[in-house]
């Protein structure tokens, strides 16, 4: 995984290449202020200050030589705006002019030199460091929130083979020893008993991935209580409703809700919130073999409700009911599920924008102005109480699917049968998937609504 805190550096005093950011309205003003051989170099390439436009300006001396780059707003810094700039600079180490106050753009740069090189034999590798003042906590923080983006994107972007059950329990151990944190682990027989939707879904894969439950406890028991549950399907044949060659190509991203669930508790232990957090994973693999579960089996869950299943391929639900279960008989104040569960949602918002549920439609509202604040937004979808018309069975308590309209609002209307009804609830479907790729945002796996997550949380209980 890339080391991303190589990216910056606290100002010391170091030999580094000076970055200047200007404005197209402020450019005139600071060109007249340039000696006359940086002017014609500026105009014989063209540099006219745009967005992400930048230029080389030699210094005195041979190997000296500072940097000037077109930003829309200097005074509001987006995280994106020297993505590209990061990408293209050579290594070394840079500094940004005196006159920049915002550290936001710090996780563009960072992320802007994120690569997913675990596969590649000779990996390209480059360190483009940015000093930071002190006087800039919030870039320091950005900078640890890159590598919490990057590890859900290392995760997403592994292909199954690497990154069955047992390799996120791995992750999650990883995460337990670095913070101190205990794990639980419930499989086999356990797990049929006790949580029988996460066993029905993943015993065809028994015998290579075999399906588990993963339960990560840290902090103070009298602090607040926050329950973090991640969709953990490490690969999603559809089941005996089988997806076609195209639909099951991406299906190694299917564990991306458990990749932001890990993303998101590390960013919590390291920052130690004062929250006591219960990490849940159920972590399978939904294969097809003579014992999978099948189209019109009724299955009984950890709560006690009765499942019909209308479709094997809505198995992301499934799995979560019984976690949700599980968390809630530990009374939580907040929960928060991520899950790439639906296609619905992608029809409906495309590849950018998780759709995101709440139990509080207020919370919900602010949830996604919030996210718009921090640039990883969200997009703010109803629990729309008519449409649990549409989950109804005539021969179990519920069926996993609702029909053909609406589907990412009846999946979360069949999880919110199992989530508490005494906490704030946040159900996020998100794709955790980017497939184009732009300044530091490579195509691939990504972190979608894990940094809005972030913030509410550190809001809500910091």
């Amino acid at each position: 995984m890339t080391d991303l805190s190589q990216c910056i550096a606290i100002e010391q005093g170091q030999a580094a290449h000076n970055i200047f950011l200007v404005t197209m309205a402020g450019y005139d003003d600071w060109l007249k202020e340039q000696p006359e051989r940086r002017r014609s170099l500026l105009a014989a390439q063209n540099f006219s200050a745009k967005a992400r436009q930048y230029a080389i300006l030699p210094e005195e001396k041979a190997d000296q030589w500072s940097v000037v780059a077109g930003v829309a707003d200097i005074d509001a810094l987006t995280p994106w705006c020297l993505a590209k700039l990061a990408e293209d600079l050579p290594a070394g180490t840079y500094r940004l002019s005196d006159d920049v106050k915002s550290g936001a753009a710090i996780l563009g740069w960072c992320l802007a030199q994120h690569s997913f090189d675990r596969y590649q034999s000779t990996p390209e590798k480059k360190e483009a460091r940015i000093l930071l003042s002190s006087q800039w906590p919030e870039a320091e923080a950005l900078a640890i929130e890159a590598q919490a983006t990057a590890l859900v994107r290392d995760l997403v972007n592994t292909p199954a083979e690497d990154m069955g059950p047992e390799a996120l329990e791995g992750q999650a151990q990883t995460l337990a020893e670095e913070y101190g944190a205990e794990l639980e682990v419930v499989r086999g027989d356990a797990l049929e008993q006790g949580y029988p939707l996460i066993h029905a879904v993943g015993r065809a894969a028994s015998r290579h991935h075999a399906p588990r439950l993963i339960e990560l406890h840290w902090g103070n028991e009298d602090h607040p209580r926050l329950a973090i549950i991640g969709k953990g399907v490490c690969f999603d044949s559809g089941g005996l409703d089988v997806k076609s060659a195209t639909g099951m190509r991406l299906m190694k991203k299917d564990m991306g809700g458990a990749a932001h669930a890990l993303a998101l508790a590390s960013l919590v232990m390291r920052n130690k919130l004062p929250v006591r957090l219960h990490m849940l994973i159920p972590a399978v693999e939904n294969a097809i073999a003579g014992n999978s579960f099948r189209p019109g089996d009724i299955i009984k869950s950890r709560k006690g409700d009765t499942v019909e299943i209308g479709n094997t391929d809505a198995e992301g639900r499934l799995v979560l009911a019984d976690a949700f279960t599980k968390a809630d008989e530990s009374e939580p104040d907040l929960m928060i599920d991520f899950a790439t569960l639906t296609g619905a949602a992608r029809i409906a918002l495309g590849p950018d924008l998780p759709a995101m549920f709440c139990s509080d439609d207020k919370i919900g509202r602010n949830f996604a102005d919030l996210s718009q604040e921090v640039h990883d937004p969200v997009w703010h979808m109803p629990l729309w109480q008519p449409y649990e018309e549409m989950l109804k069975s005539p021969i179990a308590d519920t069926n996993n699917i609702g029909g053909a309209f609406a589907g990412s609002v009846t999946a979360a209307l069949f999880l919110k049968r199992f989530a508490p009804t005494d906490a704030d609830w946040f159900h996020f479907d998100t794709f955790a998937w980017r497939p184009t790729p732009r300044p530091g945002q490579a195509a691939g796996g990504e972190a979608l609504g894990l940094r809005a997550s972030w913030h509410y949380i550190k809001a809500r209980f910091g």
